[in-house]
């Protein structure tokens, strides 16, 4: 049966961290966090942590040789202790995991889609995001985190005259929305995220338009109603992000 939210269920909602149904943790993001990658961030959206980095490298892969075009791509990692018990080092098992896989795709297609390529140059801007520490939506934090990256290394560039053009077209940053005992939640954290009835992931670019929508019903389904509210909940929630990403750029 599918969920529909109603008001009485919104206001009825208490989160165990104490914020509002709308309100994100607290997010910080600290520009220059290393001293050798071309952008370097560190990103808190309350007790998660993932450190972002942006490389640029003069080269572009095969299939893009020749064509004057550069690549915007990312790695994603999570470090052994990011989370209440030790895993072992993806590298030590000899294979990323599928999420691994699946989360570093879903960082580079949603950098790519706010980048003229074009304007780039034959160049690999490469983003590596390792999660420091984990407390649900690591995803988002990355997307959100490797931007401010990406945007630093650009500045980077056009700092040495390097660039044929402008390659950045717009913010692009991710939060997550879920449904919880039928209350529609903003940033959900651990404890919402592994107990939550539907759980959706929204990449979203400055201008409002949509990169992804990664949703899945956990618990129970819900209808094209509950979508919409969760859909408004986090473009809400993104545009306090861009703010953020704004600040962080005008303080580095």
């Amino acid at each position: 049966m599918s969920t529909s939210v109603s008001q009485s269920s919104q206001a009825a909602v208490v989160r165990e961290s104490g914020r509002a149904v709308a309100q994100l943790r607290p997010v910080s993001i600290q520009t220059g966090f290393t001293p050798y990658a071309e952008g370097s961030v560190l990103i808190s959206m309350g007790g998660t942590r993932v450190l972002c980095n942006a490389s640029v490298l003069e080269k572009v892969p095969p299939f893009l040789k020749g064509q004057g075009k550069g690549w915007v791509t990312a790695e994603y990692g999570m470090l052994p202790r990011s989370t209440h018990t030790r895993s072992d080092r993806e590298a030590a098992r000899g294979k990323q995991s599928g999420r691994t896989q699946e989360i570093q795709r879903l960082i580079g297609r949603s950098l790519r889609a706010v980048f003229d390529l074009e304007a780039l140059g034959e160049r690999t801007l490469h983003l590596d995001c390792d999660v420091i520490q984990a407390d649900g939506g690591t995803r988002c934090a990355s997307i959100t985190g490797a931007w401010v990256a990406a945007a630093l290394a650009v500045r980077h560039l056009e700092k040495a005259g390097a660039l044929p053009g402008k390659p950045l077209l717009d913010h692009v940053a991710a939060v997550s929305v879920g449904l919880v005992g039928n209350a529609c939640l903003l940033d959900l954290d651990y404890v919402e995220d592994s107990g939550c009835d539907a759980d959706v992931n929204i990449v979203m670019t400055g201008a409002g338009s949509l990169v992804e929508v990664q949703g899945t019903a956990e618990g129970q389904t819900f209808d094209r109603t509950t979508l919409n509210s969760l859909l408004d909940l986090a473009e809400t929630g993104i545009a306090a992000l861009i703010a953020e990403q704004k600040r962080a750029l005008e303080a580095a």
